[in-house]
């Protein structure tokens, strides 16, 4: 186990195995669990657990590509995406949770520029999305 994975289960999370992708894409391990627009079907904390959960599934695809999460240097940016109602302005806190995360598991190299955006919807009527853009060493 890597020194990033024993620090997040630490704190109770444990990067999943992203399993065999749906498509052409690299996917996520097993059902989606938060579905539903942020500000109606979603309240903020149920969205904050799933970008949490939207990290750590990024952060288990990133090993299966790199086999080892100590070989990330540095956390570059996020995109956060949460489908929420027009009306809905907490895009930052829901995505704040992810960004929490990374800094927990990677320490200074976890800070990283971000985005967090609303969006109309997202497919399969996930609440959240993110992608990451990240440094990996030798």
């Amino acid at each position: 186990m890597s020194k990033v994975e024993e620090r997040l289960a630490k704190l109770g999370h444990k990067v999943p195995d992203p399993g065999t992708p749906m498509f052409n894409y690299v996917g996520e391990d097993g059902d989606y669990i938060y579905l539903g627009k942020v500000g109606r079907d979603v309240d903020v904390e149920t969205a904050r657990k799933a970008a949490e959960l939207t990290a750590l599934n990024c952060l288990g695809s990133l090993k299966q590509v790199i086999g080892d999460l100590d070989r990330v240097t540095r956390i570059v940016k996020l995109l956060g995406m949460v489908n929420c109602m027009p009306d809905f302005v907490d895009q930052s806190k829901v995505i704040n949770a992810a960004s929490d995360l990374l800094v927990a598991a990677f320490g200074d190299d976890g800070k990283h520029a971000r985005s967090a955006v609303g969006m109309s919807s997202l497919p399969l009527n996930i609440s959240v999305e993110i992608e990451m853009v990240v440094e990996v060493g030798a």
